[in-house]
């Protein structure tokens, strides 16, 4: 606090006056942060929830997109795989989907990862995929025989996962798994276990995630699966 005292004639004037930095407005900030960035103004949750919500918080993007826009872009990134009251809840029989979708043929029948046939969450815009139900350590079967051509570990994202090559390109990938029991290159068929369910990566709770890409193209996998 600063004091400016003036005097003059038969008056004396006090004013008192504070100097104060202004602050940053979110239109300085660039559209595009650093890492620095994102881990000072986000002190909770992983390096892409914090560079999307930054993305969507920004101002700029704000007036492009519209507010609620924005809004709903950051509140699905939160939704968990399998979190109650999604969009295609929990229910006691297969979740079936009709689709237009050309058939893939295939000389060799295709099977479910698992034994259990339910769905705990369909196939969606921000989720390639379906979750089916089980607990960890049950066994987890390719859909189709095929060749494993990626294995990954990571504590992150699909956590532990494998990609199979089914050929005339159609692969396959099984996430969250919590063993691997084949390698890269394997030869296998309906019958190999692949692994053991599990909840690696960003899961929160037992579960195998499927998804099948046609050309590199995600479809849904109840599109091919048996019924």
């Amino acid at each position: 606090m600063q004091k400016l005292i003036i005097h003059l004639p038969k008056y004396r004037l006090t004013v008192n006056y504070k100097l104060s930095k202004r602050r940053r407005s979110s239109l300085d900030e660039p559209i595009i942060p650093t890492i620095k960035t994102l881990n000072l103004k986000y002190r909770v949750g992983g390096l892409t929830r914090k560079f999307f919500r930054h993305i969507f918080e920004h101002r700029k993007i704000k007036t492009i997109l519209g507010s609620n826009i924005a809004l709903m872009l950051i509140a699905t990134s939160f939704i968990p795989s399998n979190a109650i009251g999604s969009i295609n809840p929990p229910t006691n029989e297969v979740l079936i989907v009709n689709e237009a979708e050309a058939p893939i043929s295939t000389k060799v029948a295709i099977q479910l990862p698992v034994e259990v046939k339910r769905v705990t969450q369909g196939y969606g815009f921000f989720h390639p995929g379906i979750d089916l139900d089980g607990t960890t350590g049950d066994p987890i079967k390719p859909m189709k025989n095929g060749k494993v051509i990626k294995i990954d570990h990571s504590k992150f994202a699909y956590g532990n996962s494998i990609i199979v090559d089914h050929g005339s390109n159609l692969t396959s990938l099984y996430a969250h798994l919590s063993k691997i029991y084949v390698k890269e290159g394997q030869e296998i068929t309906t019958d190999t276990i692949l692994g053991e369910m599990g909840s690696t990566g960003r899961s929160t709770g037992d579960h195998l995630h499927l998804e099948v890409r046609d050309h590199g193209i995600p479809i849904n996998p109840l599109s091919v699966l048996p019924k």
